[in-house]
């Protein structure tokens, strides 16, 4: 439940603050009267988001199973590869997001109405299309039941609160540290959504390797456990994953968290890491 909870509240705050950079440069600006413009396209852009999603859930259900878990370990590939893209999109330009909107809604301001409502659609759109995606792979390999669905509104209802405070200027937070933790802790959980397609892949014999086990911890870690239960919701763990999963698990996580955290925050991680040890050695 954790995991989807961090996507809900990580994409809906990025989503929220593009709404609340937007509704305040045209209240500043002396253009309030467009306000319903621009809450049309954000309306649509949501409209099409759910769209989207319901489509996955309910497009996929008559296939057979093959056809199911290729369809969704290939969207799991999908859906990480956006996800990534998105993550270290946003740590690059997170700094210069507030000028890039203003440029774009001046230009759409002088084109019309149509234009600020698509400017709407378009920024919060794209958001939108990836949540939808990334919450519907990563409530699968959670499992069922309401949990995970719980945590993703759960997230989402935070990010559109805090987005509220922030544009009441009633809360103010270091965005950029923000945005770099959650960042890599989406890059962990995305790992596991990654492994959790490969998997598919292998059951729908897309992929060999499905009897071939790295390890099987089902008995120290029983999948029904509370314990277990918890890995998985939060981490995607599966206690029984085949070598090939392992492997890309692996060369998946530990490139993109070196890239993203950069060597600095390695080193301090790694130097935490040896001084907690000689703490407990004493």
């Amino acid at each position: 439940m954790f995991s989807n909870y961090l996507i809900g509240l990580r994409e809906g705050l990025e989503a929220s603050l593009v709404v609340c950079i937007l509704v305040a440069y045209l209240v500043k600006t002396g253009h309030r009267n467009r306000l319903p413009a621009l809450w049309l396209g954000v309306g649509i852009a949501a409209g099409v988001s759910l769209a989207f999603g319901a489509a996955l859930e309910f497009g996929t259900q008559e296939l057979t199973f093959e056809a199911q878990e290729a369809i969704g370990g290939t969207l799991s590939i999908v859906a990480v590869g956006l996800v990534t893209w998105m993550v270290f999109w946003m740590k690059r330009t997170a700094r210069h997001l507030k000028a890039e909107l203003h440029e774009k809604l001046d230009a759409a301001l002088a084109m019309g109405t149509g234009a600020l409502v698509t400017t709407a659609f378009l920024a919060v759109g794209r958001e939108g299309l990836e949540t939808s995606l990334f919450v519907w792979r990563s409530v699968k390999a959670a499992g069922d039941g309401a949990g995970p669905l719980t945590g993703v509104l759960l997230g989402i209802g935070s990010s559109i609160v805090l987005g509220w405070l922030f544009y009441r200027g009633a809360l103010r937070i270091n965005l950029a540290r923000f945005f770099t933790w959650t960042g890599g802790l989406l890059v962990v959980v995305a790992a596991g959504v990654l492994a959790y397609g490969i998997h598919d892949l292998q059951e729908a014999d897309f992929l060999g390797g499905l009897t071939d086990k790295a390890f099987d911890v089902s008995a120290t870690i029983p999948p029904d456990s509370w314990y277990g239960t918890l890995l998985k919701g939060t981490f995607n763990f599966q206690p029984d994953p085949t070598v090939l999963q392992v492997w890309v698990w692996a060369l998946y996580v530990v490139p993109a968290l070196l890239l993203f955290l950069g060597t600095d925050w390695v080193g301090r991680l790694v130097k935490a890491a040896s001084s907690l040890a000689k703490t407990t050695e004493n």
